[in-house]
């Protein structure tokens, strides 16, 4: 390391740091306060966002029929019910499990759906518990790593999935892929896209990848600064190329107040950044998977215009040597709500070979 690089690290990066822990410590205290005194309904558990919050979203192509599945991850009253998506033929020879990240919902998947769905699949799109019409606890402390994968593992169950792509981004990736490492027979392809296996093994922000670690960092200050007051509405606002108000009130429906905020709150925190820990543990052994068990189709699809995961493509290039490689050009971190069909073209490719 250079001496420049080493004073700016040491007389302005961690000075900055330390500040912005100060600062996070006394706005998190505030936040949590006013979260006591105004968000309503904390004394329940376990909430379900009004269906009338999704009316007219079928103007703007969410117009799938919905299914519901209650699973044995709570207890009592607090059993929660999980949506999702299944469209197509329930004996099509391919299954295609659609898995959102944060914090979108299946609505992200809505222009891919049907041209799947034309092309003879049978389409599977969930809504993580905390997102979409699947229900919400209303304590970050509820939400885990193991919550997601093992809902993920009871709902290829319930539905006896088998011969399944998966498509993933985001924390879809994060959570999908360690279900595949368990469940390995279950998969026969992988679509890997806008993600990451951070496994916390190397602190970050390291000299060597500040630049490309900065923007997730920011996010995941932005996200435990805010907690359940996250808001939802400014960060598609931002983050969507082409978002008009339709589209909006699509993504922030399963939030009308911070009441059912708390599992959009909680994911960011999950990622490991400054150590190993349970999840990053757990997506070590996930590279591990790829790199040395993974023998079967994959295709690592990342769109060129997004700032979290831009580091991300060459190492699972690294982990996947053997993948398909294709980039979604002029899209960002959504690229599903970007460049939907032309992804969905790029997965019936694929998975008939063609790529």
């Amino acid at each position: 390391m250079g001496l420049a690089k080493f004073y700016f690290i040491r007389l302005v990066v961690l000075p900055l740091l330390i500040l912005k822990i100060h600062v996070l410590v006394w706005i998190k205290t505030l936040l949590f306060l006013l979260t006591k005194a105004f968000v309503k309904g904390r004394n329940q558990l376990v909430v379900r966002t009004p269906e009338s919050e999704f009316e007219g979203l079928d103007v703007v192509g969410y117009n799938f029929k919905p299914h519901y599945v209650d699973l044995p991850l709570g207890g009592g009253k607090a059993l929660p019910r999980v949506h999702y998506v299944d469209e197509g033929p329930e004996d099509a020879c391919e299954t295609i499990l659609c898995l959102h990240g944060e914090p979108s919902w299946s609505f992200l998947y809505r222009h891919m759906i049907p041209p799947l769905v034309k092309a003879g699949y049978r389409v599977i799109a969930p809504d993580f518990i905390g997102f979409g019409k699947s229900d919400k606890y209303t304590y970050m402390e509820c939400y885990s790593h193991q919550l997601h994968t093992q809902t993920l593992c009871l709902l290829i169950d319930h539905l006896k999935l088998r011969n399944v792509t998966l498509v993933c981004q985001d924390w879809g990736g994060l959570t999908g892929l360690p279900v595949v490492r368990d469940m390995s027979e279950v998969f026969s392809r992988l679509v890997i896209m806008n993600t990451g296996l951070p496994d916390g093994q190397k602190p970050l922000p390291t000299p060597a990848n500040i630049a490309s670690c900065t923007p997730f960092l920011l996010w995941r200050a932005f996200a435990e600064l805010f907690g359940v007051w996250l808001p939802i509405h400014l960060i598609f606002n931002y983050s969507l190329q082409k978002a008009n108000h339709g589209v909006l009130l699509g993504y922030t429906a399963p939030f009308p107040s911070g009441l059912y905020k708390a599992g959009a709150a909680a994911w960011p925190l999950m990622v490991p950044t400054f150590s190993v820990g349970f999840v990053g543990t757990d997506l070590k052994q996930t590279q591990d998977f790829l790199a040395k068990q993974w023998h079967k189709p994959a295709l690592i699809m990342f769109s060129d215009k997004d700032p979290i995961t831009q580091m991300w493509p060459s190492k699972f290039e690294k982990l996947l040597p053997n993948a398909s490689k294709k980039t979604v050009v002029g899209a960002g971190h959504f690229l599903q709500e970007d460049k939907g069909e032309e992804i969905a073209n790029h997965v019936i490719a694929f998975v008939n070979g063609k790529i």
